[in-house]
């Protein structure tokens, strides 16, 4: 085999041109290393992996590896790194922003088969996991010790926790119990050099960087991950869910402001817009009152008297703020009930549109009713409808944009409505992403929440643990040739149309 040496790229200036990638070396090379059946290289074993969650834009890999052990995501790592080829992570492809998108002279090395639960410590409250396992079975392998993994996407039934990993995932009951990065004590991986590293350790803290938190939400650049320990959570003795009903969009806002300016931390606090509940209440018809501009979901968890004490406090805020409507959950059915409707919002917008383009940003709480202000008028700007789903607690925004994209120029606007709704969270004081990381989505939004030397000292740090650029290329972090050509096109257009990435 002849080794390629790849020089570091110059910190955000080009991107690496790996089209030299001879395509039959790599399946050779990597027969080697694989047992059978563990290697796919036609075209039609490949197109499954052609997209994850994002299918609006989609492209072939090269070829996949389904390793099942750690020595082989090593030795598959090694020759990449020797021949110079591309590599992009997968986990079950349910992420939403095109970071598990192949590269077309790449590896795609998928993780799927990593799904063992190693080791539950109940007297720990923590768990040792591969990165193939799903979210949800955590929680169902802890309940019989009465804990669980807390937190909680909505596609917690099948993503998988290496992929909550890589994107530094919520939930709905992200506010209280925190994102991915404050539940995991530990995350084992291969650097693109094929040298298995640890970040963090199974105590509560870990001396020199905190490289945890860095390796968590670095959406595949820096190590593929092949073990987590996670932290348990017991499970709650009561949870009771506030359902609040509000004639206007800004004073379910200002609620949601007035409710953690009280001093209150709710288990979760979310917001739906009247398109929102519309939608949801025909698919799983949870009871919303659909004569409402805005509701809000609001839980309280802990002992019966916790629990009690500040649902009352909420109930006072919620009444001063001007809720139409106040329903405590009498019992467990109902509250999963509630809880229903925002759990399937994105199932929902699939039953009522062709398709939809779910954005994801961030912004103060307080401006939340004058971001869906801004979404409605950016309806008409566009042409296009959007029902607005928010973790609102945190200010996490999940506007969902319905278009047709049979329908010539739709696909286009909404990325352009997208793509101002980012922006406006800039604007607003907030970010381009919450929980679903930048990817291929937002690496254009980049360019307007960060300052060129910022760019510079992210390629820095990606240039420290993958010096040839190997490990998921092309995502997260825009040249800085890529942002003063969308500054150019923002002024020409309003909005970026992604020109060097294939749409379908």
């Amino acid at each position: 085999m002849n080794t390629v040496v790849s020089e570091p790229l110059a910190p955000g200036e080009q991107e690496a041109d790996f089209s030299a990638v001879d395509k039959a070396r790599v399946v050779e090379a990597l027969a080697r290393v694989l047992p059978a059946g563990a290697l796919m290289y036609e075209t039609e074993d490949l197109r499954p992996y052609e997209c994850d969650g994002l299918s609006a834009y989609r492209q072939l890999p090269l070829v996949v590896a389904l390793p099942t052990t750690e020595a082989q995501v090593v030795d598959v790592l090694r020759t990449c790194h020797e021949m110079g080829v591309p590599v992009v992570a997968r986990g079950a492809g349910t992420g939403l922003s095109g970071g598990a998108l192949p590269h077309a002279f790449g590896v795609l090395l998928s993780l799927a088969r990593f799904t063992r639960i190693l080791h539950m410590d109940p007297h720990a409250r923590t768990a040792v996991v591969q990165p193939g396992v799903r979210n949800l079975a955590i929680s169902e392998a802890a309940a019989a010790h009465g804990l669980y993994y807390a937190p909680d996407p909505s596609s917690q039934i099948a993503c998988t926790i290496g992929g909550n990993v890589a994107e530094n995932s919520g939930g709905v009951h992200c506010l209280k119990y925190g994102l991915t990065v404050h539940n995991v004590l530990r995350v084992r991986g291969v650097t693109v050099e094929g040298e298995v590293v640890e970040f963090g350790s199974h105590a509560l803290d870990s001396p020199g960087y905190d490289l945890l938190a860095l390796m968590t939400g670095s959406e595949g650049m820096l190590a593929v991950v092949t073990e987590v320990t996670v932290k348990l959570t017991p499970k709650p003795q009561l949870a009771q869910c506030v359902l609040a009903a509000f004639d206007d969009v800004i004073k379910a806002g200002d609620a949601v402001a007035a409710i953690i300016a009280a001093g209150i931390i709710p288990a979760g606090l979310e917001m739906m817009d009247q398109p929102a509940t519309a939608a949801v209440e025909q698919f799983v018809h949870a009871g919303y009152p659909l004569d409402a501009k805005a509701i809000l979901l609001c839980e309280s968890d802990g002992t019966p008297e916790e629990v009690a004490e500040e649902i009352e406090r909420v109930r006072v805020v919620l009444e001063a703020s001007g809720a139409t409507e106040i329903r405590v959950s009498h019992d467990e059915a109902e509250r999963l009930r509630f809880w229903a409707g925002r759990k399937a919002a994105f199932p929902a917008a699939g039953r009522i549109s062709p398709d939809y383009y779910c954005m994801d940003g961030t912004i103060p709480r307080k401006r939340l009713g004058e971001m869906l202000e801004a979404i409605q008028a950016m309806e008409g700007k566009y042409g296009l409808r959007c029902i607005n789903v928010f973790h609102a607690g945190d200010g996490n925004l999940h506007p969902l944009i319905l278009f047709d994209a049979n329908v010539e120029g739709e696909l286009e606007r909404a990325e352009g409505f997208g793509a101002e709704i980012l922006e406006l969270s800039v604007a607003l004081g907030g970010t381009i992403t919450g929980e679903h990381g930048v990817g291929i989505e937002k690496i254009n939004q980049m360019c307007s929440q960060f300052s060129r030397d910022e760019l510079a000292a992210f390629f820095r740090v990606k240039a420290a643990f993958d010096p040839p650029g190997l490990l998921n290329p092309g995502k997260a972090i825009p040249t800085l040739n890529r942002c003063a050509e969308y500054g150019r096109m923002r002024v020409t257009n309003g909005h970026i149309p992604y020109p060097d990435i294939p749409r379908f």
